[in-house]
């Protein structure tokens, strides 16, 4: 047996029953305990939208069409995760059906079918966030700038990086197509965002869409595209950034990789540390994140290039909401 929510990570056995709760997509927000109930099938959109309309915010992620059980069941890394920790952490409690058939209201989250769940919002309206687009041959200097300007961030700002190899193809921004882009993402709680965005923004990028924005906007920060394809990914989390690391970046995900991949490092820290996912460590600080598309190749190539760039890296742990069309343990 298995669950399929919005569709968004299918799993399901090859033979056997699948469950689906993609109709179930009832919000109700409670503005005065700033608690919002969700049932399975809601996508984070709907959300961000009905929290908006009482000057709230979920913890949602960087995609709006992404469902809200399975993200939070992940643990959930939001958007305003250094300053509030992970989604799963502000679960009150969860409606589920049990093996047995009977309805419980419980904060259980790994035995039986989740209906419903009910979480905390925070008093969240608008934030200063976007991208810094930058161009190929920039891309180790972008790398060691970040990683320098990262090591004693305020807490308030959460940002990532991603390498990504656009293709030269019409829907494509023209500024991007056919380029190797480091795409510097920002997501920030405060007035000074100009002043702290300051490093990064130097070194001069292609594109750069950088402003004060509506919560409900924040979906256009990782400007992710929306519709599904076929992945491998995986990832690793580290404590350090060294400068070894930065060169097995270049090496197996840059412009010469053998494999085209998007490679996502994000920054942790912050309220990550009080954490209560197993995921974590007290040295978590970062994870690289390894994003192919699968072809008529097949995904023994992709494993193998992962696998490659994995191997240089002292890990403390591997996060189970970035691993994508391959076992979790």
């Amino acid at each position: 047996m298995a669950v399929q929510a919005t569709g968004h990570g299918l799993r399901a056995p090859a033979d056997g029953v699948l469950i689906s709760t993609r109709r179930m997509t009832n919000v109700e927000i409670d503005p005065v305990s700033a608690v919002a109930r969700v049932e399975a099938g809601t996508t984070w959109g709907k959300v961000l939208e009905a929290a908006a309309e009482h000057g709230l915010a979920p913890l949602s992620g960087s995609a709006p069409g992404v469902g809200v059980v399975g993200y939070t069941l992940g643990g959930g890394f939001s958007l305003l995760g250094r300053r509030y920790g992970l989604a799963a952490d502000h679960v009150r409690s969860a409606e589920v059906v049990t093996a047995e058939g009977t309805i419980e209201r419980t904060t259980d989250l790994g035995d039986g079918v989740i209906t419903a769940l009910e979480f905390g919002l925070v008093p969240v309206t608008s934030l200063y966030g976007g991208g810094l687009y930058f161009d190929t041959p920039k891309l180790p200097e972008v790398l060691h700038t970040w990683r320098d300007w990262t090591a004693d961030l305020a807490d308030t700002l959460t940002t990532s990086l991603a390498l990504i190899p656009y293709p030269d193809l019409p829907m494509v921004p023209e500024p991007l197509r056919g380029k190797h882009i480091a795409h510097v993402r920002v997501a920030h709680l405060g007035d000074d965002g100009p002043r702290l965005v300051a490093p990064p923004r130097a070194l001069g990028p292609l594109v750069d869409t950088l402003k004060t924005m509506p919560f409900t906007d924040s979906g256009s920060i990782a400007a992710e595209p929306p519709h599904p394809h076929a992945y491998l990914g995986d990832n690793r989390v580290i404590a350090h950034l060294p400068d070894t690391t930065i060169d097995a970046i270049l090496e197996h995900a840059g412009p010469g990789a053998p494999v085209p991949t998007v490679l996502i490092v994000d920054l942790l820290g912050g309220a990550y540390v009080h954490a209560k996912a197993p995921d974590f460590t007290p040295d978590s600080r970062y994870t690289i994140r390894a994003l192919s598309v699968l072809d008529e190749s097949g995904p023994d190539p992709v494993r193998a290039a992962h696998a490659k760039l994995f191997a240089p890296l002292t890990a403390t742990g591997r996060l189970r909401s970035f691993v994508y069309g391959q076992p979790l343990s």
